[in-house]
């Protein structure tokens, strides 16, 4: 009856979007493509009181991290719709790109964040093809295509290319993170060396605002009756039918492994 009233005020309510597992492409990943449809419709409903991100994710792309937080912070200053993020078991790297999307970060007092860095990692396997008798035989046109290639020897120049990568990268996240923590940050603190931490270090680092819980925070700040309206992606067809369960199978395998990471 009360929507047919229209001069009794109606409680508040608050979109939540779940920011779970590795962020990239393909699979059950976080990416832009997966998530933009999601996160539109959470700003766009109504006239919501604020939206909430619940994280946990061990990071992945920079790209698709970027532009989910870019799309978040568009969304959020368009609308003036302040955003609170909520971190369950971690926020490292990417995932925690994505937790300072928000105006303020909340944590459980295990949670892990931090790993404001960037990896590339692989495997040489020279030395093995050749004691097996194998010769490699790559052809090129251009001397940096076979950049990284796992079957030959690294050499200096190999890493020196990988640093000229990986630099920038790191110099983004970084400015990123001081752009949205601003003063909260502890500047004595060494940040940025990719360390992690647990939930009441964090907060005195400056890397989160408190430790709190999704529901009673939101109570706190928007009153016992809030409301609080999941978002999600829609179910594909052909998911409906069990269908790309090899895709999801690695992906999730994937998503394991940098999980582990962590301990989790």
């Amino acid at each position: 009856m009360r929507k047919f009233i229209p001069f009794l005020k109606k409680p508040a309510f608050v979109p939540v979007i779940r920011l779970q597992g590795q962020i990239g492409q393909g699979g059950k990943a976080l990416n832009d493509a997966n998530l933009g449809p999601v996160i539109e419709r959470a700003f766009r409903r109504g006239k919501p009181a604020a939206v909430a991100l619940v994280i946990n994710s061990p990071g992945g792309s920079p790209a698709q991290s970027s532009l989910i937080a870019a799309r978040i912070r568009r969304l959020s200053e368009e609308k003036q719709i302040p955003v609170h993020a909520f971190v369950e078991d971690v926020a490292a790297s990417g995932g925690y790109w994505l937790a300072t999307a928000a105006d303020d970060i909340w944590l459980d007092a295990s949670s892990i964040v931090g790993s404001i860095g960037v990896i590339m990692a692989g495997f040489g396997l020279s030395d093995l093809i050749a004691r097996h008798g194998i010769e490699r035989r790559v052809h090129t046109a251009g001397r940096s295509k076979s950049f990284a290639d796992p079957f030959r020897r690294e050499t200096e120049e190999d890493i020196a290319r990988i640093r000229a990568l990986l630099t920038p990268l790191h110099e983004t996240f970084i400015a990123h993170v001081k752009a949205r923590r601003g003063p909260r940050l502890d500047q004595s603190a060494d940040l940025f060396n990719a360390d992690i931490w647990l939930g009441a270090r964090a907060v005195e680092l400056g890397l989160a605002d408190g430790l709190a819980h999704l529901t009673p925070k939101l109570r706190q700040l928007y009153g016992d009756k809030v409301r609080l309206v999941p978002m999600g992606p829609k179910r594909g067809f052909l998911s409906r039918f069990g269908l790309g369960i090899g895709e999801a199978a690695l992906s999730t395998a994937e998503e394991r492994l940098m999980f582990a990471r962590y301990g989790l």
